[in-house]
């Protein structure tokens, strides 16, 4: 093969030679690149870092498979002390007095706020003793891809949660001289069964989303605290009926990493996550909590339909719009929401006008207003196991 160069100015009097070398460090960076892509490793600069987000595992209809989802971030955290100070002025907390705790735990979670998205970083996961590519990261520095495992593989690779349900874990895979860890999970949920759909702030998480100030302490300034009982409740519903746990929330994903945290140290079944993608700009911060409805029904409406043979159990607070969500959602998808719980936080009885505007026409079985979760009627189904 015959290879044309053409050169321009003093170029054109080079020897072959010379040529031949510079055309081979214009192609250096594609040999680079073709390298890499063999090598089939997560390449990261060591001040950047992942986290997974928990995703769901389903089998693929009609075939003896199962596909893995993987999502997760690649971000580098951000130092600098005047977006802290910016960040506060928008949380309306930069002239409080705090304690030293409190002072601890803003700068904690105000830093998640002011990471920098990594784009482009190819990533790589190990399931087993197979490593698969999951695609690139995007600008927000998110990534989403997913892995498909046969039936055996699925079987010997899954393990079993403390409720009897199934994970399959996996780890990015990094290069040898990277002693790093970033491992991450999958949820099983089979074709049918039970999932609870489970909001977060004022359901199990004390926030009182309706009061500014006490939202942005307990958010902000504060140790996360439970609502009583409800992990105990949760782990009744995830052993009586082997349930899988979604646990959607208006809050941001800059908030994963605490959250799952809490999940874990007080008890709750862990489950995937859908939160809300937000990037700090501008005064509107707390916005993002507001007015939930329309993007709470567009992540548990694609799962209704994702999963129609399975029950659901959709538990949430009077303090937003989760009646009414869950009540839309009832009627539009019958048979396929098994329960609906309110957690009363406006001190609204079951009798009020809200509820019998809400719910009208809908079975009063369906739904219930409770204040602790002992007042709840128990839901059993009689769906077997996952295989």
């Amino acid at each position: 093969m015959r290879v044309h160069c053409q050169y321009s100015g003093t170029g054109e009097g080079r020897p072959p030679t010379a040529r031949l070398a510079v055309l081979l460090l214009a192609l250096l960076p594609l040999f680079e690149d073709v390298a890499r892509a063999r090598e089939r490793f997560t390449r990261l600069k060591s001040d950047e870092q992942m986290i997974f987000f928990p995703a769901l595992c389903q089998r693929v209809a009609g075939k003896a498979e199962w596909r893995v989802e993987i999502r997760g971030c690649v971000f580098e955290p951000e130092k600098r002390s005047f977006l802290v100070a910016a960040l506060l002025e928008s949380l309306e907390l930069k002239h409080v007095k705090l304690t030293v705790a409190e002072q601890a735990i803003l700068e904690e979670r105000v830093r998640l706020f002011l990471v920098d998205h990594e784009r482009g970083r190819r990533i790589f996961v190990r399931i087993g003793e197979t490593v698969s590519d999951v695609g690139k990261s995007k600008a927000d520095g998110t990534f989403a891809g997913a892995i498909v495992l046969p039936d055996g593989d699925f079987t010997r690779l899954r393990a079993t949660d403390e409720n009897g349900n199934w994970r399959v874990r996996f780890a990015a895979e990094l290069p040898p001289l990277d002693t790093r860890g970033f491992a991450g999970e999958t949820i099983v949920a089979n074709d049918a069964g039970v999932s609870v759909i489970s909001d977060i702030d004022d359901t199990i998480k004390v926030t009182q989303v309706t009061d500014r100030q006490a939202m942005s302490r307990n958010t902000f300034l504060r140790p996360f605290e439970p609502v009583p009982e409800m992990a105990a409740f949760y782990r009744r519903l995830a052993r009586s009926n082997h349930a899988v746990f979604h646990y959607i929330s208006a809050s941001p994903w800059q908030l994963y990493a605490p959250l799952s945290e809490f999940i874990r140290s007080n008890g709750f079944p862990t489950g995937n996550f859908a939160l809300k993608e937000f990037q700090w700009k501008d005064r509107t911060f707390l916005s993002l909590f507001a007015n939930p409805e329309k993007y709470k029904r567009g992540i548990i409406e694609p799962l209704l339909k994702r999963f129609p043979k399975r029950r659901f159990i959709c538990i949430g607070d009077s303090g937003e719009r989760d009646p009414e969500i869950y009540a839309v959602l009832a009627r539009q998808h019958a048979g396929q929401i098994a329960r609906i719980y309110i957690r009363d936080v406006t001190g609204e009885p079951e009798g009020a006008e809200r509820y019998a505007k809400t719910f009208g026409g809908l079975p009063k079985e369906l739904w219930q207003v409770f204040k602790s979760p002992d007042e709840l009627k128990p839901f059993v189904d009689n769906t077997p196991a996952l295989p």
